[in-house]
Formats: C-alpha cells, structure tokens, sequence
C-alpha cells in the first residue's frame, strides 16, 4: 500500500496474552531475526490491492510515460533510503514499538490522539480496498462498476457487494490474524506474479515495437482519456515525491519501528528495496499499461480493477483483484481495530480486540461504498503521509539531539508528562494549515509532507527546551 500496512506474524499475535510481544520492552536478542525475514514480507506487502489504482491513476494525471519511468525510478530510491536511514537505524536500538516509544515523549494521552488519527485513516484507506475487490466480485452478477465521476454509491447492486465483501473481511480480522497472515504469504508470490503477466500481455496488446511508439501510444491513451486534452498535473518532482512519500507513515513517520525493531541490524532495512520496486514500480506500471490496453482495444477510459484485469488475463486477474484487496484490506483493518483498542483501553481497560477492530471493519466497509476514497488515492496518500509522518520528526529529532542516541538512558527514561502540550504544538502548527491548502485550497498533498516533517521536528525542539535557571 502504498499505504498497504500488513502486520507481521509477530504483530499479528498481539491480542494473545500468553505471547510475550515486547509491546513495553525492547525485543532481546533471542527474539531478534535476520534480513531474510523482511524481504518476502515487503515484496507481499506492497504488491496489493493500491497498486492496481494508482498506476492507472498516473495515466489519468496525464504523466508523461518518461516521468513516470524516472520519477518513480527516484523516488523509490529516496524511499528505501528513508526507510535503511531515518527509520531502521533508531528501531534497532531502541527496539520499542512506535506507540511505546512515542507514549515515553508524548505520553499516553496524547498518543491517543494519534491512534485516533491513525486508526480512522487506516479505515478510509481499507474501504479503498474493498472497494477494489467488490469491482472484481460484481463481474459475474453483471454489476454496473463505478466511474471516475461516481463519489457517490452509483447503484444498489454495489453497495449490496461492497457490505458483502466488507463484512467478511471485519469478521475475519476481528476473529484474529494467524489465518489470514498465512494466506497472504501463499497468496503474495503468486499475486507477484500475475501482476507481471498483466503487464507482459498488456504491453503486447498495445503493440509498440519500439520507445517512440510506446510513448506515442500512452500520449493518444492520455488524450483519449482526458476527452481530447493532453494535460499533466504531475510532472516528474510529483512522481519523484508520490514515490518517496506515499508511504511517509511507515519510514520517515516510524511506523515501521514496530516492524524493524526485531532486525538484528540496520542492513535488514536494505530489504524494503524488494516493496518499493516489485509493487511500486513494477506493479504501478503494469496497471497503467493495463489501462493504456483497456483504451486501445475498447476505448474505455474507466480505471476499474476488476474488469481491467479481466480484459487482460481474465479469470486469474479477477481472482488477483479480489485477493489483492482482501490482502491489503484486512490487515489495515487488524492494525485499525488495534489502534482503536489502545486508544479504548486508555479509558475502558476491558475492551476486547475482536470488538475493537469489528467497529474498524463496519467503518472501512462504509467508506468502501464511497468509490471516492478509490479515485482519490493519490491526494489520500499523501493526505496521510501529512497528518502522521511528523510524528516521526519529533522521534527523530529527540533521539538524536535530545537523548544523543543514548540508548540506555532512553530505556530507563519516564514521560514527563501524560500529555506533552510542546508535541501537541509542534505536531498541530505545521499540520493544520498544511490540512486547510491540501484538503480547501486544493494545493498537492505529498508537497506538505517533508516541511511539516521538518517543522514539527525542530519546533518540537525549540517548544521543549527547558528554560535556563535565572
């Protein structure tokens, strides 16, 4: 996921509380695990159900095909950097999970603020999700698909598929992860795979023999589908920065310490190189030959996943869409509901999991009926990457300014307070103008997300400092 956040086995176990997941204490060293375990997990993870919208969607922004090609070529890169350097390198010392290690600066109200914040954009990104896999579901009941102008239900078919598709998936998270997490590591491979089939026969349907061909086919594919314009409203800096950026929350927003604190080095972070140009590029661009394919051989401009991939490969790529969806759907979920459950617990210690994450399921199945949330993806992303990343500077910028890395004082060290008022500051003064252009004023999303970064960073620092003793 773009956004496309799958648990691990180790976070999928958290609701049994005879497995001692380290949710207060760094991962030992017995516990600890080599590199060969992350790389199958972030190939899987981000060759999900996002890639099969947001490849299409570039074509729709009227990319040019060379922007994309080196656009996405970089930022990728800056991605996986962020990820080996900015994330992994405080999660193997520290070892704490982001909530644990973001409750001892913030403290434990205000972490709840941000779970909130975290579970509900969680939500609308699953309802993306299932909206996804309900286009795929409908081809055998001849179900009118959504259109691009469609924010709105169009039809009391979809909305019948779409409560269907989601209602299965909230009561498969809530009864627990342990099955799904081993379908989706069978399922991974193979989805792969099918996603480099798509791209291999919708490139042979566009027929190019040559660069200059391709590239002048995927301009008409553009035109066409702007009804006779050729406009681009992302130019190569907004691929660079989608692809660095759409998954903000997860490397420069930290989330991923959750993940990395069990690498037993920092080199285990070299392994997100295997999401980002498995799922986002190869996955991306064979989803935008899919459409540009779609175009060409049925002057259809309609980027549904369900029909594009059956156009293309037909049965397994309908089967592809469904399980992409499912994939990414259901452990968004899982990791909601746990989101939702601490921040419940604060108040309610006795709130279960199962009814934690089933209110996260009807929520994401709701938002799954508005195909909105699916046309908009690439402004959600980046929306998303807005509003949590900066939390990630203020762990940064306190680890190695505040604490200096000291890892053994961080260890012992106690939040000063339940409710830091210089995070809450520093978070809300970058984020909250920067929520009113993207969302009122209609400036580009991914834009905000390095500022607000930095600023919430360094007024985290200046808002904090202790007053010298006069």
């Amino acid at each position: 996921m773009v956004t496309d956040s799958k648990p691990t086995a180790v976070e999928a176990t958290r609701s049994d509380s005879k497995v001692n997941e380290y949710e207060r204490e760094p991962v030992p060293k017995n516990a600890q695990k080599g590199a060969g375990k992350f790389w199958g997990m972030y190939a899987g993870e981000h060759a999900a159900g996002t890639e099969f919208m947001i490849g299409p969607l570039f074509l729709l922004a009227g990319v040019s095909l060379q922007n994309i090609v080196w656009g996405l070529l970089l930022g990728n890169l800056m991605a996986v950097l962020s990820w080996r350097y900015v994330c992994v390198p405080i999660a193997t010392k520290a070892r704490y999970t982001l909530y644990h290690h973001l409750e001892k600066i913030a403290g434990k109200w205000l972490v709840l603020l941000y779970n909130l914040a975290n579970g509900l954009l969680f939500c609308f990104l699953a309802g993306a999700m299932i909206t996804v896999s309900a286009t795929a579901v409908g081809i055998p009941f001849d179900m009118t698909m959504p259109t691009t102008d469609d924010w709105l239900p169009n039809s009391a078919m979809f909305v019948v598929v779409v409560l269907a598709v989601g209602l299965v998936i909230a009561i498969v998270a809530s009864l627990g992860y342990d099955t799904v997490a081993k379908f989706a590591n069978i399922a991974s491979p193979w989805m792969v795979l099918v996603f480099l089939a798509c791209g291999i026969v919708a490139f042979k349907q566009l027929g190019a023999g040559s660069w200059e061909e391709l590239n002048s086919i995927w301009t008409e594919s553009i035109v066409f589908a702007q009804d006779g314009e050729s406009e681009s409203t992302m130019g190569f800096w907004s691929v660079f920065l989608f692809a660095w950026f759409c998954n903000a929350a997860m490397h420069v927003g930290m989330a991923d310490l959750s993940v990395f604190r069990f690498a037993k080095k920092a080199s285990a972070g070299w392994a997100t190189s295997a999401g980002m140009y498995v799922g986002h590029y190869m996955a991306w661009v064979a989803a935008a030959f899919m459409l540009a394919a779609q175009i060409k051989l049925n002057q259809d401009a309609n980027p549904v996943p369900g029909p594009m991939a059956n156009n293309v490969v037909g049965l397994a790529g309908v089967i592809c869409v469904v399980v992409a969806g499912w994939t990414t759907a259901n452990p968004t979920i899982y990791r909601a509901g746990l989101a939702f459950q601490a921040m419940a617990q604060t108040i309610f210690p006795n709130v279960s999991r199962f009814w934690a994450t089933f209110t996260a399921g009807l929520i994401a199945t709701i938002a799954g009926a508005f195909p909105a949330f699916a046309w908009q993806l690439l402004g959600f992303v980046g929306l998303y990457g807005t509003i949590l990343a900066p939390m990630g500077g203020v762990i940064f910028f306190d680890w190695y300014v505040r604490r200096k890395g000291d890892v053994a004082a961080f260890h012992d060290s106690a939040p000063h307070t339940s409710f830091s008022v210089p995070v809450l500051l520093a978070w809300l003064i970058p984020v909250v103008p920067a929520f009113y252009l993207i969302v009122y004023q209609g400036y580009t999303a991914v834009n905000f997300v390095l500022p607000c970064w930095l600023i919430t960073g360094v007024l985290y620092l200046v808002l904090s400092r202790k007053p010298s003793a006069s």
